[in-house]
């Protein structure tokens, strides 16, 4: 197996009685854009600052490029760090911000002109070289910050919500970026952030927090359509909950009693008990319509209680038939929304989309 970059090893971290870091274990590899996402105090930044230096673990260890670097200063880590309000020197230039990392590690002035020159040119500062960073847009600012950071070409840099200042639009067009130049170094980004749609947007992978431990590690289509727990299937978009019982196992796919309908469906987390109550997650878009019954693992009859214009797309309330009052909800485009009545409907679904959730 290939070495990782980062190795987390049994990192933990307390401040005073509070536990903000349950013993944790994570390997990144080199040129991996993770993403750490959760609530505040689920400690994500807690495990930033532990890797930028800036927090000593209680326990563990914290290994870079095969080095123990648990004890060493941030200064002395092959590590950056791009902050939430960028942290730019007010009264430099964008030229001298980015060059300031340079001259903290002693390079000549020469070296300095040309690497500045490279990385403002490669990030399409070059033209900005001369102003200030109160004479630049945010997204502008925000990409002064990372050429700052990436000037002194750290192995690892760190993102501490670096997009929580921007405007939702100017927000959309900068994650595009970030994640562009990412590709582009090949540099191992570590991101944090609140924001599940931010985090789906660029990651190459997701680790979700909860309360100081790792809840679910994976890609976001892994979280996004396979959450192993009610946690993250709730924290990562929207989801209808299926309460039912376990029923067994047929062709490695899970069976479950829901309000008398049997339906088939995955169990990321482990598979449950017979007879044991379980809840499953289906994503509402993951919901077909159909005139007849469809030749789906999971099939039910419903009847529209509600339809919601959205734009692009519509949100369905249905109340399942013969299920006790069971409701679900679906995303479907505009013209499939329009298009459903008063008459019942048939609600179709594979089992890839029906997750078994851990409690």
């Amino acid at each position: 197996m290939t070495t990782p970059l980062v190795r987390i090893d049994g990192v933990k971290k307390s401040f005073g009685k509070t536990v903000a870091l349950h013993p944790l274990h994570l390997d990144i590899a080199e040129g991996e854009f993770v993403t750490f996402l959760g609530p505040s105090g689920c400690g994500k930044s807690t495990t930033l600052r532990v890797l930028g230096g800036f927090e000593r673990p209680d326990e563990g260890r914290v290994i870079l490029g095969g080095q123990d670097v648990t004890h060493l200063p941030p200064e002395k880590r092959p590590v950056n760090m791009v902050f939430q309000d960028y942290a730019l020197f007010p009264h430099m230039t964008v030229r001298q911000n980015v060059s300031f990392g340079l001259e903290l590690k002693g390079m000549g002035r020469g070296d300095i002109v040309r690497r500045a020159d490279e990385i403002m040119a490669f990030l399409e500062l070059d033209r900005f070289a001369d102003r200030y960073p109160g004479q630049l847009s945010g997204g502008q600012r925000q990409r002064v910050a990372l050429a700052r950071a990436l000037a002194p070409d750290p192995a690892l840099l760190l993102l501490d919500e670096p997009l929580g200042a921007l405007d939702a639009k100017l927000r959309g067009q900068v994650q595009q970026e970030l994640k562009s130049i990412q590709r582009r170094t090949q540099k191992t980004f570590f991101f944090v952030t609140h924001d599940q749609e931010e985090a789906l947007t660029m990651s190459d992978r997701i680790v979700v927090m909860k309360d100081g431990r790792i809840e679910q590690d994976g890609t976001p289509e892994e979280l996004y359509f396979h959450p192993a727990s009610r946690f993250v299937a709730e924290f990562i978009g929207e989801t209808n909950l299926l309460s039912g019982e376990m029923r067994g196992v047929e062709d490695g796919r899970v069976v479950m009693d829901w309000n008398g309908h049997v339906l088939r469906g995955r169990a990321p987390a482990g598979v449950p008990r017979t007879g044991e109550p379980i809840t499953a997650s289906l994503r509402l878009e993951r919901l077909g319509f159909f005139g007849d019954r469809p030749d789906t693992a999971n099939a039910v009859q419903a009847r529209v209680t509600s339809k919601t214009f959205l734009g692009s797309r519509m949100a369905v309330d249905l109340e399942v038939a013969d299920a006790a009052g069971a409701r679900l909800r679906a995303y479907v485009d505009t013209a499939t929304g329009q298009g459903v009545g008063d008459a019942p409907v048939w609600l179709g679904w594979d089992a890839d989309s029906l997750a078994v959730l851990r409690t």
